[in-house]
């Protein structure tokens, strides 16, 4: 069965008809954001190939296609290109309809959250998909405060944050209760919100966070020349 092929042409099918709508003019970022997929995909492809690897989850070969990339199902591959077209597209929206401001904090704030990220991370290195995550937000972070504090000061930033959250919600909820994607329970808190592991919002964040980081870095070097 395409279950999850499904679900890709889901989350892309919207932000691919209107890249190129000429008010948000999507297309014209089109250079940053592969740049982005390929460098923060492919470190995702490989965390997921090596997860896989070692047993911290697997898919459910009733529902993905029966064709295989590094030890993924070609959709999960896809997933590292269509969940990021689609979220940095939400992005360039927010920013075209709603004039970004700036929070009025010191970014070194973050420290504290990072520092609980990496001892929390520290306690649980037992648990491979825990640890990995909880330092993966840590590490997203620390990068965040020194080379783009003005992300972490961006209301727009924020606000991305909790809109890509919804459509991540209902895609996780998806892959977790059909079940496309099962956890290796010694992985994992088995802490789970509806059939999804806490584990997963962590890993959202970072990831989403990490594709905008570098995407922004990218679009300014661009913008620039």
């Amino acid at each position: 069965m395409i279950n999850y092929l499904i679900i890709n042409v889901l989350i892309i099918i919207f932000p691919l008809l209107f890249s190129f709508e000429k008010r948000i003019s999507y297309y014209k970022h089109f250079k940053p954001l592969f740049i982005s997929i390929l460098i923060v995909g492919g470190c995702y492809i490989i965390w997921d190939a090596v997860a896989t690897s070692r047993g911290d989850w697997w898919f459910n070969h009733d529902y993905v296609m029966d064709f295989d990339i590094v030890g993924l199902p070609i959709e999960e591959i896809m997933f590292f290109v269509t969940a990021p077209y689609s979220c940095i597209f939400i992005y360039e929206s927010l920013l075209y309809f709603l004039n970004d401001r700036q929070f009025n904090y010191d970014t070194r704030v973050f420290i504290v959250p990072s520092l609980i990220f990496i001892v929390a991370g520290s306690m649980f290195y037992y648990q491979n998909y825990t640890a990995t995550v909880l330092f993966s937000c840590a590490l997203f972070f620390f990068l965040a405060m020194l080379a783009y504090p003005n992300m972490l000061k961006s209301v727009i930033y924020w606000l991305y944050i909790i809109i890509v959250f919804i459509p991540f919600f209902i895609m996780n909820y998806l892959l977790t209760s059909i079940p496309i994607v099962l956890y290796n329970s010694e992985a994992i808190w088995n802490i789970r919100i509806t059939t999804i592991p806490a584990e997963d919002f962590f890993y959202n964040f970072a990831m989403l966070s990490f594709y905008l980081m570098v995407y922004l870095f990218f679009k300014g070097r661009v913008a620039k020349n």
